[in-house]
């Protein structure tokens, strides 16, 4: 059984509020944690909302990475999902835990589109 895709869910707890709050840092670090896993960045695009939070999403040729954050709960919730066996998704996790400096962090991770081939 072959999955075409691996999706990683990542949980980020008592991060640094003022970093979770910054829309040009935050795109900074996901850009950053996808050229750090060997991905190929396509579109970028990221939204700050009033009166705080962030979201946003790298499009990578593999697939996405994901962001939302919630300032005030010093919480940030990030998907990594890409396809094949290629990118080393544990350098993104590792990069954007120390650039948000989580003090926890928890996460899933599922094959996606497991197939009989």
């Amino acid at each position: 059984m072959k999955a075409l895709g691996h999706h990683i869910l990542l949980e980020m707890f008592d991060c640094d509020r003022k970093a979770l709050n910054n829309v040009k840092g935050i795109e900074k670090i996901l850009v950053e944690a996808a050229k750090k896993s060997g991905a190929h960045i396509v579109k970028v695009l990221f939204h700050k909302f009033n009166p705080h939070g962030v979201s946003g999403v790298v499009v990578i040729a593999e697939s996405h990475f994901t962001i939302h954050t919630w300032p005030e709960y010093g919480y940030a919730a990030v998907d990594l999902f890409f396809c094949g066996d290629s990118m080393d998704y544990s350098k993104a996790t590792e990069y954007i835990r120390q650039k948000v400096k989580a003090k926890h962090i928890t996460s899933v991770t599922l094959d996606r589109g497991v197939l009989n081939f």
